[in-house]
């Protein structure tokens, strides 16, 4: 399977590649897993329509659910409020696939998995755990398969059983070309949208808080949009942003976070979101336009 990738995604999988073993036992917790309830609360919102969000009024008032809308209202010129978290995956936090595959990873292990990382019951990290093996382990939605992977080649063998072990796949992922996100809620002009491809068929993977690099990758066959769209903020930052447009919404939660920060119903519009930059999407190759 052959893989063209955007930004950090690509020096992540050249580092794999190398193989040099130097990882080891030097684990380094995600960056996430200082801010767990931000993280699990927009992991939910990217990702799922099975699973209640909290009130609307919340998340109205939440700058970080600031990430979703409608592909009617994406136009060239339109100055949109969004919200990109400052956050990243380095190398030194990914495991190689035999080592990650001898590490207990199931909300059953957790206190094993707590003592061989040193981290103690109820102390953030172990919250985070928790909640990521918890998210890992809810039944996908209808027509949903998903895969909690704890290695880049676990998410390469997840891509070939949805696309097939010889289609070639293009990854693609956000990318700030001039600064860094500063996790804060800005706005930003739409100056193009240099990709608007149609792909029923995708996958979709999201970095999780964790002791070490869990990627929640999930596909599900319905109508999709892939766009990639070049955005300037207020402060200078030029974004070629990913965002990914549902434009089927009848099998999701009425509970979902979308609906209330749009204010529409399930199957009423399409509902679109961006993905912050240690996220990305798999697409077969052909599906480019």
């Amino acid at each position: 399977m052959a893989f063209r990738l955007a930004s950090w995604v690509l020096f992540l999988l050249l580092t794999l590649v190398k193989g040099d073993g130097s990882k080891g036992a030097s684990v380094i917790r995600l960056n996430t897993m200082d801010d767990v309830h931000q993280h699990d609360h927009m992991h939910q919102g990217h990702v799922h329509g099975h699973h209640p969000s909290s009130s609307s009024s919340t998340n109205q008032k939440d700058p970080r659910v600031m990430v979703f809308f409608m592909l009617q209202d994406l136009k060239v010129g339109e100055i949109m409020p969004i919200h990109f978290p400052n956050r990243h995956v380095s190398p030194s936090q990914l495991l190689p696939k035999h080592e990650a595959d001898n590490i207990p990873f199931s909300l059953a292990e957790l206190p094993n998995i707590l003592r061989l990382f040193s981290f103690s019951q109820g102390s953030p990290q172990a919250e985070a755990m928790e909640s990521t093996l918890k998210e890992c382990e809810v039944k996908p939605i209808k027509g949903e398969i998903k895969h909690c992977a704890t290695s880049l080649e676990s998410v390469q063998e997840f891509a070939q059983d949805i696309f097939g072990s010889d289609t070639r796949v293009q990854t693609l992922a956000t990318t700030h070309l001039k600064n860094p996100p500063i996790g804060v809620l800005q706005n930003y002009k739409v100056i193009a949208i240099s990709q608007n491809i149609p792909s029923p068929k995708l996958v979709a993977c999201h970095t999780m808080p964790y002791a070490y690099a869990v990627f929640y990758c999930h596909s599900q066959e319905s109508e999709n949009k892939v766009l990639m769209v070049t955005l300037e903020g207020e402060d200078g930052d030029v974004v070629e942003a990913l965002s990914v447009c549902h434009m089927d919404t009848s099998q999701w939660s009425r509970g979902h976070i979308a609906f209330s920060v749009l204010g529409v119903e399930p199957g009423a519009t399409s509902v679109c979101h961006f993905f912050p930059s240690d996220n990305f999407v798999l697409i077969p190759s052909f599906a480019t336009v």
